[in-house]
């Protein structure tokens, strides 16, 4: 008799939980929780092409790491695969505009930099090659982050650029997802 309790409420838990679940997967996000993918089911893949520099901006290789940046994004955070112009469904395009420091502290014993801001700025646009419609399109898309250039960490540029490209690479890809 003992058994037959513990096996009734084991299937009442079940079927609770299937309740729930079930409660969570409203098809339409506006109208509650749902557990679809947020990103277009529409589209399988993405072409990356080497981003450009904007015309005052000077940085070596600067628009190629955020290049690297976003196509792993893309593939480690999003269904879609990567692939060359001529095969993708669509094309994320766009320009480093402007790449900015500015000195948030000082050490007041020396009046060197304590820790310094990179503030990055892109315009980019997102477009289907199929219809030839924008997707998404944003100008003047700014990120920050901060590096420390003294000791210990004795961060340079280039550490701080690559958590700032990271940073903006993970913003761009958000934007890859439908809005609600």
């Amino acid at each position: 008799m003992r058994a037959i309790r513990v096996i009734s409420a084991s299937a009442a838990g079940m079927l609770l939980v299937a309740l729930a679940a079930g409660g969570c997967t409203n098809p339409d996000p506006t109208q509650g929780w749902t557990t679809r993918s947020q990103f277009r089911q529409d589209v399988k893949t993405v072409a990356v092409p080497i981003w450009r520099r904007g015309t005052a901006e000077y940085r070596r290789d600067i628009e190629i790491r955020l290049t690297n940046a976003l196509r792993k994004r893309i593939e480690e955070q999003t269904p879609y695969k990567v692939v060359d112009r001529a095969r993708a469904d669509t094309v994320l395009s766009g320009t480093l505009v402007k790449a900015t420091q500015r000195v948030l502290s000082f050490d007041p014993r020396t009046g060197t930099a304590r820790e310094i801001q990179l503030r990055l700025i892109v315009d980019f646009t997102w477009k289907d090659l199929r219809t030839g419609k924008n997707l998404r399109e944003e100008k003047n898309y700014p990120v920050a982050a901060d590096y420390i250039p003294t000791e210990p960490f004795r961060e340079d540029f280039f550490q701080g650029s690559t958590d700032a490209l990271d940073k903006l690479a993970q913003r761009i890809v958000e934007q890859l997802a439908e809005d609600w």
